[in-house]
């Protein structure tokens, strides 16, 4: 395999990670509507777990498309 092929293959592999954070973030957003609507006084209690989980997640996608760039062009 020549080394331009598995710099391919490995940016790929990497930006998988943006498919796990799409789904963590569907996840955590559904789930947070769900409980919402069972019991809305609670919600606002909520709110902070929600932007943090979300942030998480979206973090998580963050570092998997930066490394998905440094494998391709550094």
């Amino acid at each position: 395999m020549e080394a331009e092929a598995a710099r391919y293959i490995g940016a790929g592999i990497a930006g998988l990670a943006l498919l796990g954070a799409g789904l963590g973030i569907g996840s955590i957003f559904s789930s947070y509507l769900s409980g919402a609507l069972r019991n809305p006084s609670a919600a606002d209690g909520q709110r902070t777990n929600l932007l943090l989980g979300f942030a998480l997640c979206e973090a998580t996608g963050l570092f998997g498309f930066v490394l998905a760039m440094i494998i391709l062009f550094v």
